[in-house]
């Protein structure tokens, strides 16, 4: 396993743009397939977006498709989502997660390895 901690949330107003970073420990997380998750109070945690260990496969939510881009920079052992045209209903707690395989993705019983978490607030 790989430890990840996510950083970048904050509060902005809709419309806005963060980007999130998620840092990992560990020489072989480049070999990890990873992924974007959030947690809004009361309901469940729910898929946000994928990138493959290599960055050549990308998967997203049909809620973010269009705004939201995960890439990832191997060599600095960093995961990023960037979160454009932000809307109220985007405020969460988004979670990081690696794993090394990338099979049902939106299950987030299928990823070994999460994050501590960072919030995102927008406000209308």
């Amino acid at each position: 396993q790989v430890q990840l901690v996510e950083s970048g949330g904050g509060l902005v107003q809709a419309g806005g743009s963060l980007r999130l970073s998620c840092a990992a420990s560990g020489r072989t997380f480049s070999t990890y397939a990873t992924g974007w998750f959030r947690q809004a109070p009361g309901k469940e945690r729910e898929f946000v977006a994928a990138i493959s260990w290599s960055g050549g496969n990308t998967y997203y939510a049909d809620s973010v498709k269009g705004r939201f881009t995960i890439s990832r920079d191997n060599a600095k052992n960093t995961v990023y989502l960037q979160m454009n045209s932000l809307k109220p209903e985007d405020t969460a707690v988004y979670y990081c997660a690696a794993d090394r395989q990338l099979v049902t993705i939106t299950t987030p019983q299928k990823w070994g390895s999460w994050g501590q978490g960072t919030q995102v607030t927008v406000s209308s």
